[in-house]
């Protein structure tokens, strides 16, 4: 029997992998440990230059602690970027569907079937898409995660049944790009999926991870609406608010198709990303892009400074020096800080329901943070009385 970790870098798709390996790992007879043991497994992200160097610190300090490592994930599936590694560390190149299984041979199993096993979390992220068939000129994730692929609509259910069985109020569909899904031999959009998924009895709450503009059809927007249990909350996506950009990033939409994809949920809360310094991005571009933002209505945008990436169109690309990469940021950050400010005292004085997911914390229907003393948990009723730099201060009851 070993003694085993994992951690996990970069996005819900990579908790989702990672989570994977752990429930596999489990289910052979391992035993769980927070700090120490024998194995431990880092799943690593390479979607910026920075990350590549964090799944890299992360595997060396997991082998000085650890006989053995083994490092899988989006990093590991990047030509040349986890060389170099101490000998202890087995870097298992996989697509993330053969991951656990490749994990669960290199260990060994013991022949003892454990029960399935509860996540620590209240909400549980269920992966229904995996892959990317589009060509971003900054993105590489289809050469490390390949052509985009569905799980089929029946695994799909039956997995979020048994994550509600288990207790979690609260389901996130997630995948690498959400609006690809399809189960063609039953049938199934995502809109149909969010409809049944959302009427399984135990959910409590439905959300969907990312998508991208593109796909927000009438369709799927009817469905957002149309479904109780599915939360007021959508992360789009934008990139670039100017026209120019958004081409040389090979994105497939200009900005006025973004601004009327997103007038139909103008009630919920929108969110999104953005890079700063991709190489034709001027000073009058990045101004587009903070008035975008501010136009669109989106509340937290998660930004991400520009990195070249080897395999892609640009890798040789990256013309915006550093401090100006920094100083765009810094602006947008705090242009998103100020929208999620205004966005929380809308609030002050109402009542939410707010899934505690950790301690002093949770999240209310829309996906805004909420800072109440409550059972980690629990799913209850709070009132704003007040707003912080973190989020809506409230009280429970």
């Amino acid at each position: 029997m070993a003694r085993f970790s994992v951690r996990f870098l970069g996005c819900k798709v990579s908790h989702t992998d990672a989570r994977a390996v752990r429930e596999r790992l489990l289910a052979d007879g391992h035993t769980e440990v927070a700090d120490g043991g024998d194995v431990a497994v880092v799943n690593t992200c390479c979607v910026t230059h920075e990350a590549v160097s964090k799944s890299r610190q992360a595997a060396s300090r997991a082998a000085r602690t650890h006989a053995r490592v083994y490092v899988t994930g989006c990093g590991a599936n990047l030509a040349g970027a986890l060389e170099g590694l101490p000998e202890n560390v087995s870097v298992l190149a996989k697509p993330s569907e053969d991951t656990p299984a490749a994990v669960a041979g290199a260990v060994g199993a013991i022949g003892c079937v454990q029960a399935d096993n509860r996540l620590d979390r209240v909400r549980a992220f269920v992966k229904i898409q995996d892959g990317c068939s589009f060509s971003c000129t900054f993105c590489v994730i289809p050469l490390v995660r390949g052509a985009t692929r569905s799980r089929s609509a029946a695994a799909v259910l039956a997995e979020i049944r048994r994550r509600a069985a288990q207790g979690h109020r609260e389901i996130v569909l997630t995948g690498v790009n959400l609006g690809c899904f399809r189960d063609r031999a039953a049938g199934y959009s995502l809109a149909r999926l969010v409809r049944e998924a959302g009427a399984i009895d135990g959910v409590e709450r439905l959300r969907l991870s990312s998508i991208e503009v593109n796909h927000v059809s009438d369709e799927l927007v009817s469905a957002l609406r149309e479904t109780p249990t599915v939360s007021p909350h959508l992360h789009v996506p934008l990139q670039s608010g100017d026209d120019g950009v958004l081409q040389a990033m090979g994105r497939r939409y200009s900005v006025a198709t973004y601004l009327r994809k997103l007038e139909p949920l103008e009630d919920f809360n929108l969110t999104s990303d953005v890079i700063v310094g991709f190489p034709a991005e001027d000073d009058k571009a990045f101004g587009r892009t903070m008035r975008i933002v501010e136009q669109a209505g989106l509340t937290k945008v998660h930004v991400f400074p520009y990195s070249p990436r080897p395999g892609t169109a640009t890798a040789a690309d990256d013309t915006v020096s550093p401090a100006v990469k920094k100083e765009r940021s810094a602006r947008l950050r705090a242009a998103s800080q100020a929208a999620c400010e205004r966005h929380w005292r809308r609030k002050l004085g109402a009542d939410d329901l707010v899934l505690v997911d950790r301690p002093g914390r949770g999240y209310g229907d829309d996906y805004s943070p909420w800072l109440l003393d409550a059972p980690v948990g629990a799913l209850v009723r709070a009132r704003a009385v007040e707003v912080s730099e973190e989020g809506i201060v409230a009280v429970a009851g």
